[in-house]
């Protein structure tokens, strides 16, 4: 089936965050270890229904899948210590290096030829991710950089504790500027490394928002942090790349300086940033949907679910291009429900062409 052919699902991405007239709308699925240890097989004979949606879905693979097997504490290259309660999921940290600014004058980043970070879990060898990228690259696969989740927003506070970081911002400490720029130049170098293997697209994440705003002002986010992301987005772009960058959180404030940083695709949550806001984005860069997974999808209805579906479509897509959509699974969410997620996604992917 060429949908699912991997160099037509590239050549149909790049239309999209293009907007150059995709065949349909890319749409992913998410669904975590513990989603599928409560549903089992019922959840694989739905999935095995939507191989549009998982064209590569393995289900003796699955079946064979063992627990990861996290220690329950983990201390990372950074020195910052996580700590996790269910296995499949992301743990917090519970310890952080800096904490105390008097630590700073003895602190020394990790070395980026380590391997690719990721967050709370050890660094990948680079001559594995080499392995990764050139099997997607003979496939003729879309080849995706995947940056840490927390990158630097995220590993600031990861370093100083959240709380201490939102004053830093307010009160400026002197050891501020040198601790952002520390870890700037340590991303920077490990995306010049991503880069240099020939990769589509770099993908980072960090949640910037919160339920109902900012944790931050946005004039601090312009003075103290913009740069940085500018820095590290320009380096992606500089490599012949693309820029996806994930949020959670609202963040419609500082959504247009995003955008000024150099990202094409932007993840961000529909019900809390609003879809009527997300549309004045609309154009200026390729909006990827995070269906929402507070209420919609555990607690809503079937038809709540297919009609939020249309909805995202009316007031976001268009024949351009411009609309991706994504959504994770997580082990609240009915069965009846994933069924109705799924249906609704590969329906929309293939009435993309009824789009003005």
């Amino acid at each position: 089936m060429q949908l699912v052919d991997p160099r037509f699902m590239r050549d149909n991405y790049l239309r999209a965050i293009e907007f150059r007239s995709p065949t349909y709308i890319p749409c992913f699925v998410s669904i975590p270890l513990p989603t599928w240890r409560r549903h089992g097989e019922k959840l694989i004979r739905i999935v095995k229904k939507h191989r549009l949606l998982f064209p590569w879905f393995d289900e003796n693979q699955l079946r064979s899948q063992k627990p990861a097997g996290k220690p329950p504490v983990f201390r990372d290259e950074w020195g910052c210590v996580w700590k996790f309660t269910v296995d499949g999921l992301q743990g917090i940290v519970v310890k952080h290096p800096l904490s105390d600014w008097s630590r700073m004058k003895d602190f020394k980043p990790p070395d980026p030829e380590a391997g690719l970070p990721r967050e709370g879990e050890p660094p990948i060898p680079w001559s594995e991710v080499e392995a990764f990228v050139e099997g997607f690259r003979g496939m003729g696969g879309l080849v995706v950089g995947f940056m840490p989740h927390g990158f630097f927003f995220l590993r600031l506070t990861y370093l100083r504790g959240y709380l201490n970081f939102l004053k830093d911002l307010v009160l400026e400490p002197p050891e501020l500027e040198k601790l952002v720029e520390l870890v700037v130049e340590y991303n920077v170098e490990v995306v010049k490394r991503l880069v240099r293997l020939g990769v589509d697209i770099v993908s980072f994440g960090d949640d910037l928002g919160t339920q109902r705003g900012l944790p931050f002002s946005p004039a601090s986010f312009r003075k103290h942090l913009l740069p940085g992301y500018k820095k590290i987005f320009s380096t992606v772009r500089k490599g012949g790349a693309k820029v996806r960058l994930h949020s959670d959180g609202y963040v419609m404030d500082i959504a247009d300086d995003l955008v000024s940083a150099g990202v094409h695709v932007l993840n961000v949550q529909d019900l809390v940033n609003g879809l009527n806001r997300l549309a004045k984005l609309k154009g200026k860069v390729a909006i990827e949907v995070d269906i929402d997974r507070q209420y919609l999808l555990p607690f809503g209805s079937p038809d709540d679910i297919r009609s939020h579906m249309k909805k995202v479509v009316d007031v976001l897509g268009s024949k351009r291009g411009g609309l991706l959509v994504t959504a994770e699974v997580l082990h609240d969410v009915p069965l009846n429900n994933i069924e109705a997620l799924l249906e609704a996604l590969e329906r929309l992917m293939m009435a993309h062409h009824e789009l003005q």
